[in-house]
């Protein structure tokens, strides 16, 4: 099943251009339970093996603005070590109920953004004005977004270069590659260098990813690419639907009686048995 996991996850990224991350944390946890900073570490990863191998050819392909990519990790690299460090605090608190709930808030918000985007019109390169500056400040959410649960850069690094800069579509998706790329190897090692990982489950992904990028090379030709990115963030708004519907019934459903603490219990019988009356 992990090599089938890592097999359509790169098959949808082959296909689409987005969803390493943001696909791979929330199949981790819904369908294998992997802990939530074990999940994080290797959804980085995985996105950092599947994008260095994407990043060559975009590179001798002139699609990297370097400039911009700059004001991109500027601010993307502080945030995603913000990021990494916040999800360990709340793992080492045993708080795994609200990263449930923030993933999940993450994955509405970032599919609500996306499927908006996917039915408005976009605006033509030459009515842009070069902001680029701005990535610096826009990149450290994003980053931290990056660190704490693997998802953001595809999707909300070329949403942001295609608001900000006058970049074409192809220099967008090289520059927002290499982004992806570098940002998730800081956050990849500050996971695993926690040791938040999971080396044997990486290795099937990474095993099944590498056949699935493959077959969406060979299908990339074949089929429409607008159609199953809508596919996709409609799919992902369903699986944060799932984690917020989830986390609310956690936090809404009352503790059983025998779980409360012992000091209350024995408060009204030091013995703990049932009182004779």
């Amino acid at each position: 099943m992990q090599y089938a996991i890592g097999y359509f996850i790169a098959l949808f990224i082959a296909l689409t251009g987005v969803g390493a991350g943001t696909l791979t944390v929330p199949v981790l946890v819904l369908f294998l339970g992997v802990p939530a900073q074990a999940a994080v570490g290797i959804g980085l990863a995985f996105s950092a093996a599947v994008k260095s191998i994407l990043a060559p050819a975009q590179i001798l392909r002139g699609n990297v603005r370097w400039r911009t990519l700059g004001f991109m990790l500027l601010g993307g690299i502080p945030g995603v070590l913000a990021g990494s460090l916040l999800l360990k605090g709340l793992a080492g608190a045993g708080s795994s109920n609200l990263f449930h709930a923030a993933l999940g808030a993450i994955l509405v918000g970032t599919a609500s953004l996306q499927i908006v985007s996917f039915f408005r019109p976009m605006r033509p390169r030459e009515g842009r004005s070069d902001r680029s500056s701005l990535l610096a400040w826009l990149m450290f959410p994003v980053g931290a977004e990056v660190g704490f649960a693997s998802a953001g850069a595809g999707a909300l690094g070329s949403a942001a270069l295609m608001s900000l800069t006058q970049l074409a579509p192809a220099q967008v998706a090289g520059t927002d590659i290499v982004f992806g790329l570098l940002v998730s190897l800081a956050g990849s090692g500050a996971h695993w260098f926690s040791q938040a990982g999971d080396p044997a489950l990486l290795l099937h992904l990474v095993l099944g990813g590498a056949a699935g990028a493959a077959s969406g090379v060979l299908l990339s030709e074949r089929i429409p690419r607008r159609p199953l990115r809508l596919a996709l963030w409609v799919w992902l708004l369903l699986l944060g639907g799932q984690f917020l519907f989830s986390s609310y019934r956690a936090w809404a459903s009352p503790a059983p009686r025998g779980n409360a603490p012992a000091e209350v219990r024995s408060a009204g019988n030091p013995s703990g048995g049932v009182r004779a009356k």
